[in-house]
This record gives structure tokens, sequence and C-alpha cells, in this order.
């Protein structure tokens, strides 16, 4: 890269389509999205149910594909990825906070953040001093050998946000994290994304709320697959 030419953005959406048959017809749940996510920033996703938040999530994550146009991390084209190395990718690039905590109901909480750790490169002699730093970061670190249905929801989601960092992801993605939680605990859960985006870490986070969506650096709104509203903070 030349010296005067700037790094590419973190995760890039180029002209993004996304279509999905259902009885017998196309749904087009994407049309036409542009729009880079620059590293260190929160970016907050609105928008009405079947707005195509959560379909943008998901291309951003590597969990589906464009049926047109370029989702970009760091400057690759994720279309042009196999299986293997789009697995590869979304485990050492990203860290998934879903609203259902997606928790592994047979494992206790520390398997559950070590499963994470299966496919990176980190020896396994460090998980579980890695485990146990993000726990007890977490506010957790009693709860370690419990099983998910043990846990509180505040707790629950605190381990899959574990989960979600443990690998160090340069991209954190949340689907309605705090949308199961009261108040309360949804606050002490954001108050830990805001840390966690004070330290550098890059937030897309997708919220039907807007006193959530306030906290973000920018605000994108989708309207019927398209982008309608994009503000700074």
């Amino acid at each position: 890269m030349p010296a005067n030419e700037a790094p590419p953005a973190l995760a890039q959406v180029v002209d993004v389509h996304r279509v999905y048959p259902r009885a017998g017809e196309a749904l087009q749940a994407l049309s036409g999205v542009t729009l880079d996510i620059e590293r260190g920033s929160f970016v907050a996703i609105i928008g009405r149910s079947g707005s195509g938040k959560s379909t943008l999530l998901n291309l951003l994550g590597c969990l589906d594909q464009p049926s047109r146009g370029r989702v970009l991390l760091e400057g690759v084209d994720t279309a042009a990825l196999d299986d293997d190395a789009l697995s590869r990718l979304r485990n050492r690039f990203i860290g998934f906070l879903f609203q259902s905590f997606n928790l592994i109901p047979q494992m206790s909480v520390v398997e559950n953040v070590e499963s994470a750790l299966l496919y990176g490169d980190r020896p396994e002699d460090e998980w579980r001093d890695r485990v146990n730093g993000l726990l007890a970061r977490l506010g957790v670190e009693d709860r370690g050998s419990h099983k998910p249905s043990e846990l509180s929801g505040g707790e629950a989601q605190r381990v899959a946000l574990a989960r979600a960092l443990v690998n160090e992801p340069d991209l954190l993605l949340a689907d309605e994290p705090t949308g199961n939680l009261d108040v309360n605990t949804g606050e002490a859960v954001l108050a830990v994304l805001d840390e966690l985006v004070a330290e550098g870490r890059t937030l897309v986070l997708v919220t039907h709320d807007s006193e959530i969506a306030a906290r973000a650096h920018r605000v994108i709104e989708l309207s019927d697959g398209k982008l309608v509203r994009d503000s700074r903070a």
C-alpha cells in the first residue's frame, strides 16, 4: 500500500442486495446498501421489523452472502473465500452477541467460552487463564462451573459476551443484545459494551430502541431494505 494511501475500512458493504425466495416469490431483504465501518467505531443499525437489520448484520458476520454486491473485511472480498476460509475468518475476526445468548446447555460456563477457542491458534495451555480473566472482568467468575440453565439472563449474556471476546476479534456484532433482559440488567451489559468501544473495539449493534442507538457514534437506519439515514454523533 502506498504511504499516502489510507488503509481500507474495517468493513465495507458495496451496493449489496439480498433476495430470498419465499412462497414462490422473491423477497428483497436488502436493496443497494453501501456503507463503510471504520475501525474503533460504534455503529447502531435501526429500523422497523423486516427492514433488513439482521440481514445486514449476518452479511457483515459472514453468516450469509449477498445476492449481488460485495462485503469486504479489511479489504478482503468475503465472496471469494470458501467455507473453511470463511469459518477461519469468523473465528479470528468477528465476535457475535445474540439476543437469545446461544449458549450450549450441556456445557459449563467455562466450557462455553472455551468452545470459541477450538478452531483458533491460541495454545491450549493458555485457554483457562484467558477464559477466567474475561469472566472475572465481566463479573461472572464465580459461575464458571455452572450450566446456562443455572444463570440469570444478565449472567448468561455476560458469558455470551466473554465467548464473543475470547479470540480478541476486530469486529463485535450484537443483535438486540439486551432484548431478553430487564432494564437494569440491560444497562449493565450496555455499560460493558461502552467500555469496549472506549478501548478501541469496533461494535455494530442492531436495536429497535432509540435510547440505545443514541449511545452510538453513528446511526444507520434501514427501511424496506434500503439505507434511508446515516447520521454521526
